[in-house]
């Protein structure tokens, strides 16, 4: 099993990349987190994690192995302070940071979302 710790600031993110495993997302603390998941066939979601009261809010949230993803504090908070869980474990081996260009030829209905989330 692999865990670690993100804490991201308003106007940072977590850039669009994907794994082999799936991968489970914690809410600690601070404002609520969009996780935006982009599955093979095109769907594209949005979780929100954090601790409202509302059922749009959710303390943990699982990405499927294969999906791309990426997150970023909404725009009302100030940060989120999450962790992440990848189990049996996590090898760099299995990472993979997306290609801008690739990802919005693979999805173009998507690229104006995808792009200002890419590196």
């Amino acid at each position: 099993m692999y865990s670690h710790l993100l804490f991201i600031t308003k106007g940072d993110f977590s850039a669009f990349h994907r794994i082999k495993s799936d991968e489970v997302w914690h809410f600690y603390a601070g404002g609520t987190l969009l996780l935006h998941i982009l599955h093979s066939d095109g769907q594209l979601h949005t979780l929100h994690l954090g601790n409202g009261v509302s059922t749009e809010h959710m303390y943990t949230a699982v990405v499927p192995a294969g999906a791309w993803f990426a997150s970023e504090p909404a725009p009302n908070a100030a940060f989120s302070f999450v962790g992440c869980t990848v189990a049996p474990g996590f090898d760099f081996a299995d990472f993979e940071m997306a290609d801008a260009t690739e990802l919005c030829n693979q999805y173009p209905q998507h690229a104006p979302f995808i792009l200002p989330r890419c590196r």
